[in-house]
């Protein structure tokens, strides 16, 4: 914990302060870049702490596993990628022969992986509905080694009971990815998950500058185990993008409020404008979904919403989740409606973003005419 940091401070205080302590050496407040691949050895074999060379460990890479750890409530370990991270979490907790249950709306990369590449090493998997208990439970066999949960869905944005798929677990782990919410918001571990993972890259960086990702645990055991594929595998964050990802922390509590207030003005629009249906909002971050017939014109017409894939930034974006980041589960149960739209909504002007909205529906309707 930082110094001046105490568990009972609001979540905005440990947000700025979380990961931050004063250079030694001089003083800085904010915690130096090292730049190195490797460190001095006073002796062969003996180093300061654990820091020989750095895909092991960097200090600027531990500041923000440090940060992460004290947002989430555990032990952090940092990625160069959230599909990194989420790699680490199957490595750790599944053999070849092992069986996954996922949502059957989820991340197209998270499909990708399981089914196209560790499938290819008997790793078995489950599609399944996680807000209906019973075909969750349903889902879990004695093979079961993890619990693979979003909360809110990519992109459909489903809200699951986290509580309650760990109460359903028997033998298995949990994992939620925490990257729509993120800790401002929600809190898996202490619902009683084993993991979270973040995409990095996406609320927690904010400025959509820097790709990275994380696991954070409670379980020391667990936590050393990502350690140890962290290091066999290689796929570590530089100390640059730590540095961006932990700077982008110390703003997530306001830059989160931004986000839902231009979501909620989106959505109040979409709500009351022909032609648009099914508007989902989970009620807190930026991330909204709604389907339309012209979909590809639509997204083709915003101004201040740019058609690109990711989320979570300052920026606003749009995306067609069909024929941009979810084609990978074409074919699949967890296929995607070619109709449906992707909002992350920015920390623009929201009065801003609802008519740039408005004019580009009107103007995908003209299109037909």
């Amino acid at each position: 914990m930082a110094a001046g940091e105490h568990p009972s401070h609001g979540f905005g205080t440990r947000a700025v302060h979380a990961g931050l302590r004063p250079d030694p050496s001089y003083g800085s407040v904010i915690p130096a870049i090292h730049q190195t691949s490797t460190f001095r050895q006073p002796r062969p074999g003996e180093f300061v702490e654990d820091y020989d060379y750095s895909r092991s460990a960097n200090p600027t890479r531990r500041a923000l596993e440090d940060a992460l750890g004290e947002l989430e409530g555990g032990l952090a370990v940092a990625f160069s990628s959230g599909l990194a991270a989420e790699h680490a979490v199957i490595t750790a907790t599944c053999g070849a022969g092992a069986h996954v249950v996922l949502p059957a709306d989820l991340y197209g990369g998270t499909y990708r992986l399981i089914d196209k590449v560790l499938g290819r090493w008997g790793l078995t998997h489950t599609l399944v509905d996680q807000t209906d208990p019973e075909a969750l439970a349903a889902a879990i066999t004695d093979a079961t080694r993890l619990i693979w949960v979003e909360t809110p869905t990519n992109p459909r944005l489903d809200v699951v009971d986290i509580a309650q798929v760990v109460a359903a677990k028997r033998h298995a782990r949990v994992a939620v990815d925490n990257t729509f919410a993120t800790p401002a918001n929600q809190n898996p571990l202490a619902d009683g998950a084993d993991f979270v993972v973040h995409s990095t890259t996406k609320y927690l960086g904010g400025h959509s500058d820097v790709v990275g990702g994380a696991v954070i645990t409670r379980d020391p055991g667990a936590h050393e185990q990502l350690r140890f594929v962290q290091n066999s595998v290689g796929a570590v964050p530089g100390p640059v993008d730590c540095f961006l990802v932990h700077r982008g922390l110390r703003t997530l509590h306001l830059r989160m409020r931004a986000h839902a207030a231009s979501a909620a003005a989106v959505v109040e629009l979409l709500q009351h404008t022909a032609g648009v249906t099914d508007v989902r909002w989970p009620g807190f971050s930026g991330m909204v979904s709604f389907r339309h017939p012209r979909a590809l014109e639509l997204v083709a017409r915003t101004r201040l919403f740019t058609l690109a894939e990711s989320l979570g930034g300052v920026e606003s974006l749009i995306e067609v989740p069909q024929a941009m980041t979810h084609q990978s589960v074409e074919g699949s149960a967890a296929a995607v409606p070619a109709d449906l739209v992707r909002l992350s909504c920015g920390i623009e002007d929201p009065a801003d973003l609802v008519d740039d909205l408005r004019q580009a529906i009107a103007a995908a309707a003209e299109s037909t005419a």
